[in-house]
C-alpha cells in the first residue's frame, strides 16, 4: 500500500483545513487507520484513528472536539477535518495503519500562525 497525503497549508489560528490520505492497494479497507503528526523536535504522535468500517473513532485529548476523522473505503481515502486550529497543531501530518504497517508517505505540512 502506498499512502499519499494532501491538503495541508498555512492557516491562521481558528481556521480549518481538510486533509486527505489516498491509499493504493486492497488492504486499506480492512485495517484500522489513523492520522499521525510530528512537530519539529518531537516524536510522532497518533492524533486520530478510525476502525475499518468507520464506526468507531478515537482522538487524542489535544484534538478532541476539533478534529474529525472519516474514511471512504470505496475510494480508498481517509480524511481529517481540522477546525479551530491552534499554533500547537503545526506539524507534518501523515496517515498509516494503527499500528503502522505501511511505508510512510511524505506527509503534508500544516502550519498554524498565531
Amino acid at each position: 500500500v502506498q499512502l499519499v497525503e494532501s491538503g495541508g497549508g498555512l492557516v491562521q489560528a481558528g481556521g480549518s483545513l481538510r486533509l486527505s490520505c489516498a491509499a493504493s492497494g486492497s488492504t486499506f479497507s480492512i485495517n484500522v487507520m489513523g492520522w499521525y503528526r510530528q512537530a519539529p523536535g518531537k516524536q510522532r504522535e497518533l492524533v486520530a484513528r478510525i476502525t475499518s468500517g468507520g464506526g468507531i473513532t478515537n482522538y487524542a485529548d489535544s484534538v478532541k472536539g476539533r478534529f474529525t476523522i472519516s474514511r471512504d473505503n470505496a475510494k480508498n481515502t481517509m480524511y481529517l477535518q481540522m477546525n479551530s486550529l491552534k499554533p500547537e497543531d503545526t506539524a507534518v501530518y501523515c496517515c498509516n495503519a494503527v499500528p503502522p504497517m505501511y511505508h510512510w508517505g511524505q506527509g503534508t505540512q500544516v502550519t498554524v500562525s498565531s
